[in-house]
Formats: structure tokens, sequence, C-alpha cells
């Protein structure tokens, strides 16, 4: 997809005289020289890693009983080491592919030793421990061979951990296990940096969502609501404004720390619409009780405005977040406000008009970054 508006940019330069067509030709060919972070033979080599490693840890539980103990210990000692050197070889012989199969091999059959070998000796511990210390392992196996694909296996290894809390435990807060997935976020971080694993910080930023978002019924109240939506937008705010300290950090991890700190505003914004609408609106009293909605609602527009103007030109992630949040807010309050005194026909045209006034804004404002894209100015 790139590779393809980059070729459609190329001519259009070419054509308009600002680049010569060997320029042209030599920044395509540098960057088909380049190694993809797409490969579908890396991902077959990724699946088929996983499959092998399901299939030796099925075979091996189920002569399990068969074996000595000492056997078994070693063997499951031995296995895992040989995967890990393995690994190391080919690396160090430039086959990358073949590696990352292989330290998913490895660390899959660490998982599994460890539920086998506590079986076998009765070692005292739940699943989430387990979880805790495979997730560990297999960091440290990323850190040390700086393996993308060890980097995404960690960062399943930490929703499996939250799915096997979430199954034991959802509606409790168990010892300082709801503490441990923001925590693993963080390293997670940590090592896409390291470990140049882009697409695995998605993971990392989609936990902390629904780690905030498990958190609000823990402590529900319109108070909390508030607070969900000011420290969504603070961090927009904080990763966006270029006076901010953290903008030339954030701006390194491309567009994700924006549309996800936005992605916690909206709905922070969406659970303060629903504490009021729960609450204040029961009498349907216009004059009163509409305006704390109309104060949140004009909030909410507020902070969709400023989204589309921080990073609407250079983050299109975020200006189609925003795009979305703002229209929603205009249907919702057309709705609860116009919607009772005009009657539904009524509510039908003006929310039209509203919506025709939104279209012809985005339009604008699309124009204007088209306009304003290469002068590195923001709105």
């Amino acid at each position: 997809m790139y590779r393809g508006r980059l070729e459609r940019d190329l001519k259009i330069w070419v054509d308009k005289g600002l680049v010569d067509a060997s320029t042209a030709k030599a920044l395509l060919r540098e960057y088909d020289g380049r190694e993809t972070s797409f490969s579908a033979g890396r991902v077959l080599a990724i699946i088929a890693a996983v499959l092998l490693g399901l299939a030796i840890l099925l075979f091996i539980s189920a002569n399990w009983e068969a074996l000595p103990r000492i056997v078994r210990l070693t063997g499951l000692v031995a296995m895992i080491w040989a995967f890990y050197l393995a690994s190391a070889y080919l690396l160090a012989q430039g086959r990358s592919i073949l590696a990352s199969g292989l330290l998913i091999l490895g660390t899959l059959s660490f998982g599994g030793a460890m539920a086998l070998v506590g079986q076998m000796y009765n070692l005292s511990g739940d699943e989430l421990s387990m979880m805790v210390v495979w997730f560990v392992a297999a960091c440290v196996v990323a850190a040390l061979f700086r393996s993308a694909a060890q980097v995404g296996l960690a960062g399943f290894l930490a929703w499996a951990f939250c799915g096997v809390y979430l199954w034991e435990h959802f509606d409790q807060w168990y010892g300082i296990m709801p503490w441990i997935p923001p925590l693993m976020a963080v390293v997670l971080i940590a090592l896409v940096r390291y470990a140049d694993a882009p697409l695995a910080r998605h993971l990392a930023y989609l936990m902390l969502v629904g780690w905030l978002t498990w958190l609000f019924p823990r402590h529900e109240g319109l108070t909390t609501a508030i607070l969900f939506a000011a420290l969504g937008m603070v961090a927009f705010l904080v990763v966006s404004i270029s006076a901010s300290p953290l903008m030339p950090f954030a701006r390194t991890a491309g567009a994700a720390p924006a549309f996800y700190a936005f992605l916690i505003a909206s709905i922070g914004f969406f659970l303060v619409h629903a504490e009021i609408s729960n609450g204040s609106f029961e009498n349907n009293v216009w004059v009163e009780d509409k305006v704390p909605l109309i104060v949140v609602a004009a909030a909410t527009l507020v902070g969709s405005v400023v989204a589309i103007a921080l990073s609407g030109r250079d983050n299109g992630a975020v200006r189609y977040l925003a795009y979305f949040v703002f229209a929603c807010e205009i249907l919702y309050l057309a709705s609860e406000t116009i919607g009772s005194i005009i009657g539904t026909a009524g509510f039908f045209l003006v929310a039209g008009v509203l919506v025709a006034i939104a279209a012809w804004l985005v339009i604008q404002l699309e124009r204007r970054f088209s306009n304003n894209g290469g002068q590195g100015t923001r709105v």
C-alpha cells in the first residue's frame, strides 16, 4: 500500500520537476531493497512453529506416564536449550525467519515444561503466577535475541494472562494481580523500541485501554468517568503539543500514542454521558436537567476539534476517530434536546442539517490538510 502511494507521489514530483527520473528510480530501488516488516514466509514460519510446539507438547503429555521422572526432566530442559541454541546459530548465519520460529518453539516449550514439571512434582501455585513467569521468560528471550516475533509472543502471553484473570476473577480485585497488565504493557513498549517490533506496540496499548475500561466499574461514578476523560485528554495533549517535552519521544512511536490517548478520552466522554443520563435525566425536565448534558456535549465537541487541530493533518487514525466522535455527539445532542421539543420529523431535519454542516467542515479541513501538507504547519 505504502509503496504504491510512494510510486504515485514520485511520479507527480517528477512531472512537476521537483525530482528527476533517475532519483525517483533510485528511491524506489532503495525502498524495495529494505527488509519489509511483513513477510508471508515469516508469518507461515511462526504459525508452523506454534503448531509444531503444540504437537510436541501433546506428544510428550500423551506419553508422560511411560517415561521415568529423570528422563522427563532432562528431556524437557534439553529440548528448550536445543531450540534456543539452534536459533542463536541460525541468527549468526543470517537466517532470521527460521531463527524466529525456533525461538517461538523454545518459549512455547518452556511454558509447557512448567506445567508438566509442576504436575510431576505437585508444585504449588496458580495459573496466573505461571503466566507471569512465562511472560518474563519470553521478554528475557526477546531482549537477548532482539526478536520482533518474540516480542509479539510476549504480547500475546500478556493478553493470555488478562484472559485467565478475567475468567477466574472478572469482578474481583485479586491481590496485586490487577496491577500486572499495566506493568506488562510498559515492558512490552520498552521491548518494542529495543527490538524494533512496531506492530507489537498495539498489543500493549490495547491492553492498557482494556485495563482502564475494566477498572472503571470498580470505582463507577460520575467523578471517575470525568477523571477517565480528563486523563485521556491530558495524555493526548502531552503527546501532541509541540511544546511538550514528550512530543519528540512520542513522535518516534508513530501515530499510536496520540490515537490511543484520544481513544481513552473518547471512552471517558461516553462514560460521562452514560453516568449523567442514568442519574440526572429521569424526570425529563429540559431546562434544569439538560444543562449538564449540554456542558458535557460541548466538552466532547471541543475535545474532538482539539484532536483534529493538533493531530488531524499528520495522524489519520486520530482524525477519523475525532470525526466519528464529533458526528455521534451531534446526533446524540440533537436527539436529547431538539428531538424532545420539535418531534421526530423535526429532529431528522435538524440532524440532517447538522450532519451536512459537519460534512462541509470535514471537507474544508481535508482540503486545508492537503494544501498545507508540505509546510509542516498545524491547524
